[in-house]
């Protein structure tokens, strides 16, 4: 066998006289020995399988056991078929950063040829300070620009300008074309770096995919400097089950990345990216931000009294103002994830149940968190909710407002008030449909789980003055 330094030697003889080839023409020969791979595998199927020629294959089985990866041998390596695709995913997710995005220095740039070939635009004989451009400077912008490459093309056509409004002259504003540019390619470089996360390129994301995404995006938001390292795994199961929540309410285990760019959750989470601090306001009112997550964290902390890291039915029963039903937190125990206490033989939630709860408990009117509760509230799984139902639940309300010393209505009263409110379309019957449309679905699940916030509706028209949920839920019983 001929050494490695004379093979080389011969394969430079071998190639002396030729021209290396240019960029297209190695782009052409690559695509044209691909075809030929693939023409191979082809015909070599349809030699094993006459019936391919007619039915293309729409199965295809998923490797076995013996040929994944083992996790335990370093040594070991996965077949060769999703490295090959994730290497090509990798490459093409590349290219089309490189050559259809743009950068910040493409932006200004635009910004200068906008500005360059404005026109001022004067409203009823006056000067009105808005800077418009007419499609001969627009064409214009566009093709100056097509000298640095083909990305520009897609924001500057024909179809483009007509869709802002012209003035009589046939000119449009500068201002909204530019932030309309800004917004489809914070899009386009949004979903390319979700894609680099589709770890199987389904065109969705698992939960792994996007505990990954969330954790490498934390160093990158300012909002986020001054989070300790150490509750970086916290943070990221807190902001990954926002997104699940709202959009994954089958529980799938799945989010579609056209979802993710379509939904109000990620512009939220992107907020963080501002330089300037949040306000007090709206620190508290966005999920993500520091202040919203460590105060979820440390309500849990807080509850979990025995400090084991699971929170039983007693200790979540302490949630809020502490007037939630037992029947109410027995059916959430009942029906979603918990684990079982070897010491006490008691189910008990961990932190990602837990904040499946949480998200529930403050978008009550949510259609998300409709479905949640409906899973609780519909106990005989009859797809509807009647008077049987809405005694069992207002009961326990009840019993609870009874032993605080508290005078309530009678539960047909309460039973009537609810079917009036949800106005169902079949008579003495609630369904998941009618809840969600009647718009006062969570007020209703309040009155049947929520002691104090059915004090609170009751003595909504009160003049007395109404004590906070602390004082109620103080009282002796």
């Amino acid at each position: 066998m001929p050494k490695l330094e004379d093979a080389i030697k011969k394969l430079r003889q071998y190639n002396s006289d030729r021209h290396p080839p240019n960029g297209q023409n190695a782009e052409q020969a690559e695509e044209t020995e691909f075809q030929k791979l693939q023409d191979a595998q082809r015909e070599e199927e349809e030699r094993r399988c006459p019936s391919l020629k007619y039915i293309p294959r729409f199965y295809h089985r998923k490797a076995a056991p013996s040929e994944e990866a083992n996790p335990h041998d370093e040594n070991s390596r996965p077949p060769l078929r999703p490295r090959v695709l994730r290497e090509a995913r990798g490459l093409l997710l590349n290219r089309k950063t490189n050559e259809e995005l743009l950068d910040e220095d493409d932006l200004h740039l635009i910004m200068k040829l906008l500005k360059e070939h404005s026109r001022e635009r004067f409203a009823d004989g006056g000067y009105c300070d808005v800077d418009v451009i007419d499609y001969t400077g627009f064409a214009s912008i566009r093709d100056e620009l097509l000298k640095r490459g083909e990305r520009f093309r897609q924001f500057f056509l024909p179809s483009t300008f007509l869709k802002f409004p012209r003035d009589p002259y046939g000119r449009i504003a500068i201002g909204p074309f530019f932030m309309y540019m800004v917004k489809k390619v914070n899009l386009r470089q949004t979903r390319v770096q979700l894609s680099y996360y589709d770890a199987l390129g389904c065109g969705y994301l698992r939960e792994k995919d996007m505990e990954n995404f969330i954790f490498e995006l934390i160093p990158t938001l300012p909002q986020l400097s001054s989070l300790q390292e150490e509750f970086y795994p916290f943070y990221v199961f807190t902001a990954v089950r926002k997104f699940f929540f709202f959009l994954d309410p089958k529980r799938t285990g799945r989010l579609h990345i056209r979802d993710l760019l379509t939904s109000s959750i990620l512009p939220e989470l992107y907020e963080l990216r501002q330089e300037q601090p949040l306000g007090a306001n709206e620190a508290e009112n966005n999920w993500f931000s520091m202040t919203s997550a460590l105060k979820v964290y440390g309500a849990y902390l807080e509850l979990d009294v025995d400090q084991n890291g699971m929170l039983s039915k007693k200790e979540l029963s302490r949630f809020g103002s502490g007037m939630l039903t037992d029947v109410f937190i027995d059916r959430v125990f009942e029906e979603y994830q918990t684990y079982l206490d070897s010491e006490t033989g008691e189910r008990e939630m961990d932190y990602k149940t837990f904040l499946d709860f949480v998200l529930a408990m403050e978008n009550k009117n949510s259609k998300q968190a409709i479905q949640y509760f409906w899973k609780l509230i519909d106990i005989q799984q009859q797809g509807w909710l009647d008077g049987f139902t809405i005694n069992y639940f207002f009961r326990a309300i009840l019993s609870l407002l009874q032993r605080k010393k508290v005078d309530v209505a009678s539960v047909d009263d309460v039973k009537d008030e609810i079917f009036d409110m949800v106005q169902a379309k079949e008579t003495n019957k609630i369904t998941l449909h009618d809840l969600v449309n009647c718009r006062q679905g969570g007020t209703v699940l309040s009155l049947l789980i929520d002691a104090a916030a059915f004090w609170r509706y009751d003595n909504r028209e009160s003049l007395m003055l109404e004590p906070d949920d602390e004082d109620l839920a103080s009282e002796s019983a």
